[in-house]
């Protein structure tokens, strides 16, 4: 899907329901799949060897806001309007439900609760170092 139509799509699921998160955060969901998919070494498969089960999703983006926010990751999710894991759920299935991710019959919401604590999975973190910043 080209970027413009994929923007048109989220701010239509955004208008939809009730704009509970920030644009941003649907756009790191879907760049967390890709990112978790690359880990597990999935991202060559097709159909459900592709699939990512709730758990390893939020391990995915557990890895990435380390990578990408390090300590600040709490303060990011905080302004997107994600407290819990389990918006992550609400996020993925509200794409879902919108066609821009696929789902198992098996899948739950409930799957994405108590993954990880937002407050603490990222402390004791280093701060991003400055010279990433201007990259």
């Amino acid at each position: 899907m080209d970027e413009a139509r994929l923007e048109e799509r989220i701010r239509s699921l955004r208008r939809r329901t009730g704009r509970r998160y920030a644009e941003m955060a649907y756009y790191f969901v879907l760049e967390a799949i890709d990112y978790t998919l690359y880990l597990l070494a999935k991202d060559q498969l097709r159909g459900e060897a592709r699939h990512l089960d709730g758990q390893e999703l939020l391990e995915g983006i557990r890895a990435l806001a380390r990578e990408e926010f390090g300590p600040l990751a709490p303060f990011v999710f905080e302004a997107w309007g994600i407290r819990r894991t389990e918006d992550f759920g609400e996020l993925v299935f509200q794409m879902c439900d919108a066609g821009l991710l696929k789902k198992r019959d098996s899948d739950r919401i409930e799957d994405f609760r108590d993954g990880f604590d937002i407050e603490t999975a990222f402390r004791g973190l280093d701060p991003i170092p400055a010279r990433s910043l201007q990259d």
